[in-house]
C-alpha cells in the first residue's frame, strides 16, 4: 500500500511539473505572435501612411516649410508621423505648386490665404533680341533669385533660334507674344491662330516645351485672341503695371530713374510689370529691384501661376 502511494505520488509530480513547464512557452509564444501582430499592424499603418501622400491634398503646394514639431521624439511612431507629415508637404508643393491667379485687371492674386500678397510679376516683351543683353538680363535675374516671363515674337525666334535657347536653357520661362507683333483684334480668327500657333510650335521645335502664357502685341488681343490663346492652353494676359521703357530714346538722359519712377509710382501687391529687351531696361533692372526688395516685395515664379488645362 504505501509503495502504490508513493508511485501515484511521483506521477502526479511529474503531471504537474509538464503542466507548469508548458505555460511560459505558450504565454511566450502568444506574447511573440501578438507583438507581431502589432508590429505588423504598425508597418501597415506607416506604409499607408508614407504612400498616401502621394495621392493625397489637393492643396495648393506653398513654400513654407513644416516646423521641426517636438525636439525629442517620444516614440517610433512620432518620429514617423513627422517623416510622412514632411512628405506630404514635399509632394504637395511638388505636385500642386500654384499658389497664385492673375484676376480681371492680371494682378497676381493668392490663391489661399496666407500666401505672400506683396509679390511682382516680371515679364520682358519682344524678343529675342541680343545674346549680350539677355545675358546681362538674366545675370541681375538670377542675383536676385528671380524669374521673369519673356515673351517672344516668331519672326524673331525664326531669325536667331539660338537666341530662344539661350532663355530657355538659362532657366527662364518663355511666353507667346504672336509671330509679327501685331494688333490682332480684329483680324480674323484664322489669322490670329496662325499668329499665336506658329509661335508655339516654333518654340516647342527648339526647346521642347510650348509656352503657356501668351500676351497679345499692343494689349490688343481681343475676343478672338482669348478664345484662341484658351483653345491652346495659354493663359492670356496683357499687364497692369507699365516700366514705359518703351517710350523712352536712345539718347535720353536719367532713363535709369525714369523707369524706376515710373514703376514705383504704380507698385502695388500683385503687380504685373511690363518691361522690354532693351539696353536701359538691362541697365536699371538691378537697381529696380533691389528697390522692389527694400520695398519688401518678392518676386513671383511664373511656374506658380495656374494656367488653363490644355
Amino acid at each position: 500500500m504505501g509503495t502504490k502511494t508513493a508511485a501515484i505520488l511521483f506521477t502526479a509530480c511529474l503531471l504537474l511539473s509538464a503542466c507548469t513547464a508548458t505555460k511560459p512557452e505558450s504565454a511566450v509564444t502568444s506574447n511573440q505572435q501578438d507583438s507581431a501582430a502589432s508590429d505588423s499592424s504598425n508597418s501597415a499603418k506607416d506604409q499607408s501612411n508614407v504612400s498616401s501622400p502621394k495621392s493625397s491634398s489637393k492643396q495648393a503646394g506653398s513654400d513654407d516649410h513644416n516646423s521641426a514639431g517636438k525636439t525629442n521624439a517620444q516614440n517610433d511612431k512620432t518620429s514617423v508621423s513627422n517623416e510622412t507629415g514632411a512628405a506630404t508637404s514635399a509632394t504637395s508643393a511638388t505636385t500642386n505648386n500654384k499658389m497664385y491667379h492673375l484676376d480681371k485687371a492680371y494682378n497676381v492674386i493668392p490663391n489661399q490665404q496666407g500666401t505672400e500678397k506683396k509679390v511682382v510679376l516680371l515679364t520682358f516683351d519682344d524678343g529675342p533680341k541680343e545674346a549680350a543683353m539677355i545675358n546681362k538680363i538674366i545675370d541681375v535675374l538670377d542675383k536676385h533669385k528671380a524669374k521673369a516671363i519673356f515673351f517672344v515674337n516668331g519672326y524673331r525666334v525664326k531669325e536667331h533660334p539660338e537666341l530662344l535657347k539661350l532663355i530657355h536653357d538659362r532657366g527662364q520661362p518663355i511666353g507667346n507674344h504672336s509671330w509679327d507683333h501685331i494688333v490682332l483684334k480684329n483680324k480674323s480668327e484664322p489669322e490670329v491662330k496662325k499668329q499665336i500657333e506658329t509661335v508655339q510650335k516654333a518654340v516647342k521645335d527648339i526647346t521642347g516645351q510650348a509656352p503657356v502664357f501668351f500676351r497679345p502685341p499692343h494689349g490688343a488681343g481681343g475676343d478672338v485672341g482669348r478664345k484662341v490663346a484658351k483653345e491652346n492652353g495659354l493663359l492670356y494676359m496683357t499687364w497692369s503695371v507699365g516700366s514705359l521703357d518703351w517710350t523712352m530714346k536712345k539718347n535720353q538722359p536719367n532713363k535709369t530713374e525714369a523707369l524706376l519712377k515710373n514703376v514705383t509710382e504704380q507698385l502695388h501687391p500683385g503687380s504685373n510689370i511690363l518691361m522690354h529687351e532693351l539696353p536701359w531696361t538691362a541697365e536699371a533692372l538691378d537697381s529696380l529691384l533691389t528697390r522692389l526688395e527694400q520695398k519688401g516685395y518678392q518676386f513671383v515664379d511664373p511656374q506658380g501661376i495656374e494656367v488653363p488645362a490644355s
